[in-house]
Parts: structure tokens; C-alpha cells; sequence
């Protein structure tokens, strides 16, 4: 007599089940290779293409006013143009949220201004040219001893500054942002002898930038 082995509903839908996870577990796997391939070829193109900071440099700085209202507060009104260039071969730049302002020193002594953002090609340069202005900025109290003796030595320091945030772009794949820092420093005359207005200093300066 023969046996006739019959499954229960209960048991296929066990192993239907089986069957179905164990798809759904080589789909995820196989995504999470190619992902992870993906991630891997992008970071040895990074290594590979090694992408140096961005170079600023100053061109040319004004000062058409810097004085006083009482004892602590100050009016401002700088000019300066700076280059940017960027030294990557195979690497583009999109600069964002730029913002300028000038600093003497460490007060700040002008309202920020703020830049059009840009894109920068590969061995590309680029002007910034923007106006600084400083109403009723408030400074230490120590403010106007510190500029009569730099007027006294016959110079003055001032650091024009830039701060932003960048993105690299590699091919059609753009980074996400990096904030950097750029400090120039410009050195102009300010004798008894010289002009009241504007001190200009039209000497390329390098500039320092952190990223």
C-alpha cells in the first residue's frame, strides 16, 4: 500500500516565507556591495587627485575713513581686491556664503559684506572687490591710543578677511561644504606726513587660508 505525505497550509507558508527573505537578504547585499564599491572608487579618486587649497592674495587696499564718534564707537570705510585662484588641475570650486570684513588688532572694525557666491574652474582666477563700512561700530576704549601710536611709528596694520564655505566638484560629483578662512594682511604708511585720505597700500600681499 502506498503513502500519500500531504503538507499542511501552514508548513508552505513557512517555507514560502523562507524563501522570500532570503531574497530580500541577497537584494540588500548586493546593493550594499555596489554602494560600497561606489563609495571606494570615489575615495581613491579623491586620494589620487589630492585637491590643494584655494591661494588669495591682495592687490590693493583703501582706507577712506577710520575715526572715531566719542569715545568708543567707530566709523569705517575700507575698499580692498583681492585674487582668487584655484591651483587644482582636475578640481573645481563653488565658493558659498561669502562674507568680507576688516579687523585691527583683533576688533573688528567694519559691518560684514557679504559676496556673491561663484564658481571657479580649474586653474581658474578670479577679483573680489568689495566696500567695507563701519557706523557707530562700537571698539575698546584703548581703540583711539592704538592707532595715534601706529601713526606715531608710521604704520599701520589691518587684516582683511574672508570667510565662506566651499564645495569641490569632480567631474559631475560635488562634495559637501568646507568651511575656510582667509586672513590678509595689509601694512600701510601712516606717518604725521601722510595723507589723511585714503591710505592705500597697492602691494600683493599673500594671504592666509585654512580649510
Amino acid at each position: 500500500m502506498s503513502q500519500v505525505f500531504s503538507k499542511s497550509p501552514e508548513h508552505c507558508a513557512k517555507q514560502g516565507g523562507l524563501t522570500i527573505d532570503k531574497s530580500y537578504k541577497k537584494l540588500f547585499f548586493a546593493f550594499s556591495s555596489f554602494f560600497s564599491i561606489v563609495l571606494a572608487f570615489i575615495f581613491l579618486i579623491w586620494l589620487t587627485l589630492h585637491p590643494a587649497k584655494p591661494q588669495f592674495s591682495l592687490r590693493e587696499a583703501d582706507v577712506y575713513q577710520l575715526s572715531l564718534s566719542g569715545t568708543h564707537l567707530l566709523n569705517s570705510s575700507i575698499q580692498f581686491t583681492m585674487l582668487s585662484r584655484n591651483p587644482n588641475k582636475k578640481v573645481g570650486i563653488y565658493y558659498d556664503e561669502l562674507q568680507a570684513f576688516a579687523a585691527y588688532k583683533g576688533q573688528q572694525i567694519t559691518f560684514d559684506s557679504f559676496l556673491p557666491p561663484f564658481y571657479q574652474g580649474h586653474e581658474e582666477s578670479n577679483l573680489l572687490t568689495t566696500s567695507l563700512q563701519g557706523t557707530g561700530l562700537p571698539v575698546a576704549l584703548s581703540f583711539g591710543y592704538e592707532v595715534e601710536h601706529d601713526q606715531t611709528a608710521g604704520r599701520i596694520v589691518l587684516n582683511l578677511k574672508v570667510n565662506g564655505k566651499l564645495r569641490w566638484k569632480v567631474g559631475t560629483w560635488v562634495s559637501g561644504r568646507y568651511r575656510f578662512n582667509v586672513n590678509c594682511v595689509s601694512v600701510m604708511s601712516f606717518g604725521p606726513n601722510a595723507p589723511t585720505a585714503p591710505l592705500s597700500s597697492n602691494q600683493a600681499a599673500q594671504c592666509s587660508t585654512a580649510v
